[in-house]
């Protein structure tokens, strides 16, 4: 034991305080963990929207490992307070060099929980970046995109940006566009699609479908179907009347054309 009570050279603490720093931050790691995840079951039981309660125990998570830190630090015989002091005159400095974005991420996250723009599980597109909300925590928000690709945002940039929510509401209108023959009769066309869209049953009757054309182009009419469906059901149905559309036009006869250009050429007298 003598051993381990004697300073090592150059550094002035003692193995046993090692030890001792050592074992505070396994321990403390582990207690962390767990206090983290009670306070957050705890909370799970309450109404608070899961986007808060991860953000409030991410930001629990740190400010315990903070304190870890600390113990460990003290252990060594390191005065808290000094650190603490030095700390903060660390901090003083970074943020004179221009790191204030630190307080603005935090600031950002924290509004992003109160007001909740964005909500664990849902579909959004911000600073042009789209896929589904995983995380929002104390300096970024995560987002993991339809290919599985993990996403880390500032939460200042998410705060500072548009935001798009494609699945905050129950419904949305699935639109898709077709072309058809300049000559067609449209009165035709129009009834094949309103069928198609009101004999699909995730179709909603209310609001009721609708054909409407968007257009005439260079090479055809264009026609827009607009149908309502449970937003769960957007993707599929959107898939569904695409393909249908083209299938119901050509077993009608109905020409769906392409873009052509018509080329002369001239020739020059000899």
């Amino acid at each position: 034991m003598a051993a381990l009570d004697k300073p090592l050279p150059y550094v002035g603490v003692t193995p046993m305080q090692v030890i001792t720093a050592i074992a505070i931050l396994t321990v403390g790691y582990i207690v962390a963990k767990v206090i983290t995840a009670s306070f957050k079951r705890g909370l799970k039981k309450t109404k608070l929207p899961e986007l808060v309660v991860e953000f409030l125990g991410r930001f629990l998570s740190a400010l315990l490992y903070v304190a870890v830190l600390l113990l460990a630090v003290r252990a060594l015989g390191i005065e808290v307070g000094s650190v603490v002091l030095g700390l903060s005159a660390v901090i003083g400095l970074i943020l004179g060099f221009g790191m204030q974005d630190t307080l603005t991420n935090l600031a950002a996250g924290v509004w992003i929980a109160a007001l909740r723009p964005i909500d664990m599980g849902e579909v959004v597109e911000v600073a042009g970046k789209t896929g589904t909300v995983r995380a929002v925590g104390i300096m970024s928000t995560e987002l993991l995109t339809a290919d599985n690709t993990l996403i880390t945002i500032p939460n200042k940039l998410v705060w500072g940006s548009v935001i798009t929510n494609y699945t905050r509401m129950p419904t949305r209108r699935v639109d898709v566009n077709v072309g058809v023959a300049y000559g067609t009769d449209l009165d035709r066309a129009i009834k094949i699609a309103m069928e198609l869209m009101e004999n699909h049953p995730k179709v909603l009757k209310d609001p009721a479908p609708s054909v409407v054309i968007t257009g005439l182009a260079d090479s055809s009419i264009n026609l827009q179907l607009r149908a309502w469906v449970k937003t769960e059901d957007f993707w599929g149905v959107k898939g569904d009347l695409t393909r249908g559309i083209y299938e119901a036009y050509v077993r009608e006869g109905i020409e769906i054309p392409f873009p052509q250009l018509d080329v002369h050429i001239k020739e020059m007298p000899k």
